[in-house]
């Protein structure tokens, strides 16, 4: 027997969080809620139902910054249209010395295992000095939103820049406590929480997808920018999802529809080299903020912040003859979405999404 989203474990965390009914309401009203993460209200919380928590909360995040997919949402809400949420993507950077914070990916990773994601994919992406890695959660790959780290290797810039990085990240502040850690551990141990420890994990692990040092300086930024834009976009907004990403039947006809309505979507499509994958993308939103100018005096500059994305998935059949939705990405798709993020005049963004 089904059970419904009020009678359910996803649905007394979401309450926690929000103290709202509402919100969570409307929530599941907007996305797509998979089945295997609606289980009947109890004392005890699985990986899976935390990990579809976080997704919703993260996704609920990037739309209070992003108006363009807030929009979008909204509209699709009106239509009785609900959001499959296919994947969200971090940045974060590769130090390589003991920081007394976590280095890299493994601020996610330490958060993204216990709750029941492994490792599916490595992806170079040497044109940009990063590696992206792809996390899917092993209890439900193809309806749970996976998540897409892409590592910045500072070692392979500058002198410069890397001096640079290490004084913009050197306030830094580690948003894992012990107490969290030890939660975390016991997740990943027994694959399981008391709820009241899960109400307690949830608003910690979605801490952890913010800005955890201060904000760069005007010439901090622009030493940055000048080598990569991607650094200078973690300087300005850290470890806050970069994009969410819908997952829609045909994104050739979601684009026109959105290019009609005249949203700032790109100009193409872009298919994956096996051909199974489509996406596109709105252009990133424009944030501003104070900066510290050379005279120590605020300077007012306007920087990328997260975008929302659109991709189409094809199923396939596997060696063993089993169809599968293909749930892969592509190294060069991964590459060009990262020029949607960079400083460039609107319409010069190449490349694909990932």
């Amino acid at each position: 027997m089904t059970t419904s989203a009020q009678d359910s474990n996803l649905y007394q965390l979401l309450l926690s969080h929000y103290g709202d009914q509402a919100i969570v309401e409307r929530q599941f009203v907007r996305l797509e809620v998979p089945v295997s993460t609606l289980k009947p209200a109890g004392q005890e919380v699985s990986r899976l139902e935390l990990a579809q928590a976080l997704n919703m909360l993260l996704f609920e995040q990037l739309l209070q910054q992003v108006a363009s997919g807030r929009d979008y949402v909204d509209d699709a809400e009106r239509d009785g249209v609900k959001i499959c949420f296919d994947h969200g993507a971090v940045r974060t950077v590769r130090r390589g010395r003991d920081s007394g914070f976590p280095d890299g990916e493994t601020l996610f990773t330490k958060v993204l295992l216990p709750l029941g994601y492994q490792q599916s994919g490595t992806y170079p992406l040497a044109r940009i000095k990063m590696t992206g890695r792809v996390y899917t959660h092993a209890d439900d790959a193809e309806n749970i939103a996976q998540f897409f780290v892409s590592e910045l290797h500072p070692e392979q810039f500058s002198p410069q820049f890397q001096q640079t990085v290490e004084a913009v990240l050197a306030s830094s502040r580690n948003p894992l406590s012990d107490e969290v850690l030890a939660l975390l551990a016991q997740l990943e141990a027994q694959g399981k929480l008391a709820l009241d420890q899960a109400k307690r994990l949830l608003p910690a692990m979605l801490a952890c997808f913010a800005r955890h040092h201060d904000l760069p300086t005007v010439a901090q930024y622009e030493t940055l920018k000048a080598e990569s834009a991607e650094m200078a976009w973690i300087s300005t907004e850290g470890n806050a999802f970069n994009h969410a990403t819908d997952r829609v039947g045909d994104v050739v006809a979601t684009a026109e529809r959105q290019r009609q309505l005249g949203r700032p979507i790109k100009d193409q499509v872009e298919v994956s080299r096996n051909g199974r994958v489509r996406q596109t993308a709105f252009r990133a939103v424009k944030v501003d903020y104070q900066m510290q100018g050379d005279d120590g005096q605020p300077v007012a500059m306007t920087v990328p912040g997260s975008f929302y994305e659109f991709i189409s998935r094809d199923h396939y059949l596997d060696e063993a003859g089993q169809r599968k939705l293909d749930l892969s990405f592509d190294s060069g798709n991964a590459q060009g979405i990262f020029k949607m993020t960079a400083a460039v005049p609107a319409g010069d963004e190449a490349g694909s999404v990932c």
